[in-house]
């Protein structure tokens, strides 16, 4: 399997090479040639291995499509050690729970941040220590976090040889909890830097550092944000357990509800639908900030500026620049890379937006592609929380719940519709209370995480001097 960019790079890369890159030279996401295809057959297998085998031997089976340069034993062991009871808490490692008539939870918060960022988080880490000491190389990873990704990064990369981790949040706008699991660490391999401003700053620094290509090459920089395909790639994995669990015909369709800000989770979800999971809707889920509902509804793509981004209670989707919709607009023009760079190295770049309405493809979205979408307020979340816990006994995040209030506006008479659950609801104490009026659960590990001391350096909103302060600490050892 080679991998080619959104933007028409004519280099061909395999997966280790992709790996440890991130970006495309050309500023564009890596994709492969071809989505392999899955028949009635695979699927039936798949069920059977799932079912008799477990989750990591699905992995295997689903990551084996495209990754052909790691020797098979070795992919297959770094899976067994990635997808453990010890580490997800249970051997499902994706449960699926039934919420009400028509509508389930798919739980992807048991790893080790409480966050569904683990899933392939934890994969990540292992397989760049593993192409590191096959190379005999070292990785600056450089990413940025809205809450959740820095955490998953952090608890995955830590103490692995080879590798230093930069971190970007926004300054203030995580939760204190968030904020506490990835400031409390105090390895040494890991460097939190909180900028002053909103992801959309954090995630344009990244860009623009991985962008200087003498640098990224002198510095060894890679990432482990969204745009970095294996992670998409590990998130396809649940989404044929979510569908094996709601079925039990291989030809049933189910729907799935995602929280979206990055499109990165439910992009994946695209994937195992252009494989041929029979995945009938993909419910894009947002909050105030929606960029991305208003593409779907519209064909009007149309990001905000940092004034103009909302500081929500579901603040992992606080993004008005959707780093992976550019694989499915990729997609959707017929993989026309030309079109692709017109509109996001040039229409973004001068305007802040483009505009597919009157584009013929526009009309497949929903017909084609399964995508449809929704719009979810502080007041919405509040009332889903309080309503799914008094009904139900169950008690979801802020962002789980604008998920779930998007699916049921999509459900189908007949059509599983799996909400993928975002992260725990501890992780946002304060919302929580404010919806039922106690604290949600915290595990024993965790408690008093927020008083431990942090190890953050504040630094305002600017490429180079996060470049300096990166080169500083490589040159320190």
């Amino acid at each position: 399997m080679r991998y080619l960019s959104t933007r028409g790079e004519p280099a061909r890369r395999r997966f280790s090479d992709i790996l440890l890159e991130g970006l495309a030279p050309d500023g564009g996401l890596y994709l492969p040639e071809h989505y392999p295809q899955v028949d009635a057959a695979t699927l039936a297998r798949w069920r059977r291995i799932y079912h008799e085998q477990g989750y990591a031997e699905l992995a295997f089976e689903i990551l084996s499509l495209y990754i052909d340069d790691i020797p098979p034993d070795d992919l297959r062991a770094l899976l067994r050690r990635t997808y453990t009871a010890e580490v997800f808490g249970t051997g499902e490692i994706v449960p699926l729970r039934h919420l009400e008539d028509g509508l389930w939870l798919e739980a992807l918060s048991n790893g080790p941040t409480l966050a569904f960022k683990d899933m392939a988080m934890q994969l990540l880490g292992h397989l760049f220590e593993y192409e590191l000491a096959r190379r005999g190389e070292t990785l600056n990873i450089l990413g940025a976090t809205s809450g959740d990704t820095g955490s998953a990064a952090e608890y995955a990369m830590r103490g692995k040889r080879g590798i230093r981790v930069f971190m970007l949040s926004p300054h203030g706008r995580m939760s204190p909890f968030q904020q506490a699991q990835m400031y409390g660490l105090q390895d040494p391999n890991i460097h939190n830097i909180a900028i002053e401003g909103v992801f959309d700053d954090c995630q344009d620094i990244v860009k623009a550092v991985s962008a200087d290509l003498d640098f990224k090459r002198r510095w060894r920089i890679g990432t482990v944000n969204s745009i970095n395909w294996a992670r998409l790639l590990a998130q396809v994995v649940y989404y044929v357990a979510g569908w094996i669990q709601a079925t039990e015909r291989d030809d049933q369709r189910v729907s799935f509800a995602v929280p979206s800000g990055n499109f990165g989770n439910v992009c994946a979800g695209h994937i195992a639908r252009m494989m041929g999971l029979p995945i009938e809707r993909l419910v894009v889920a947002t909050n105030e900030n929606d960029v991305l509902d208003e593409f779907f509804r519209t064909g009007v793509y149309r990001v905000r500026g940092s004034a103009d981004t909302y500081e929500t209670s579901s603040p992992s989707m606080d993004i008005s620049k959707a780093s992976n919709f550019e694989r499915f607009v990729f997609d959707l023009l017929g993989r026309d890379a030309a079109a692709t760079r017109r509109l996001f190295a040039e229409a973004l770049a001068r305007h802040g937006r483009f505009d597919l309405s009157q584009h013929p493809a526009f009309a497949q979205v929903r017909q084609r592609y399964g995508f449809v979408s929704g719009r979810s307020t502080h007041a919405n979340r509040i009332e889903t929380i309080r309503a799914t816990w008094q009904r139900h006994g169950v008690l979801i995040d802020p962002h789980t719940a604008d998920g779930v209030k998007v699916a049921r506006q999509h459900l189908q008479p007949g059509v599983p519709m799996i909400v993928l659950e975002t992260a725990l609801p501890i992780k946002f104490a304060a919302t929580i209370v404010e919806a039922i009026g106690q604290e949600p659960p915290r595990p024993a590990h965790l408690q008093g995480i927020e008083q431990l001391p942090k190890r953050v350096l504040v630094m305002p909103a600017d490429a180079q001097r996060v470049k300096d302060h990166i080169a500083a600490m490589c040159q320190g050892g």
